[in-house]
């Protein structure tokens, strides 16, 4: 029976969930997840969960903050004052917001904080610092 290894173009049905049981993310009624193993397309954890699988099998995965989105970074948190907004804008916390660096990247924030005269942004991923459980069923492997 194959097993999944590095470079192996898989498709797996997941259902990713955090330590509280929450689902923030599935396959299921959707069309699987393809991506070739070992290539930096998934986070760390997912690629190396998914080693040595065979076809079918099932698994459930639970996934380090590091070996995920990373852990909560202080340095991606900011207060920026108000007048550096759009006048028409009126941040709420759980806002998203986007700014563009002097160099052309799209940065994405979650508006953390508002004060009177600034608010507070963070740009780490919704999932960092979170340690993350994943049930995958391996349904194909090429």
């Amino acid at each position: 029976m194959a097993k999944v290894k590095n470079n192996d173009k898989v498709k797996v049905h997941y259902t990713g969930k955090l330590t509280d049981g929450q689902i923030f993310d599935s396959s299921i009624n959707r069309e699987p997840l393809e991506f070739t193993v070992g290539t930096g397309q998934m986070i760390p954890g997912f690629d190396k969960g998914v080693l040595d699988m065979g076809l079918n099998e099932k698994k459930t995965l639970k996934i380090a903050a590091a070996e995920a989105y990373g852990e909560t970074r202080e340095d991606l948190k900011q207060e920026v004052p108000r007048q550096h907004l759009p006048e028409d804008l009126k941040p709420e916390v759980g806002m998203a917001l986007a700014s563009q660096t002097p160099d052309g990247h799209q940065m994405q924030f979650v508006v953390t904080e508002v004060k009177e005269e600034t608010i507070v942004v963070d740009a780490n991923h919704p999932l960092a610092g979170k340690e993350l459980s994943f049930e995958v069923e391996v349904v194909a492997i090429n």
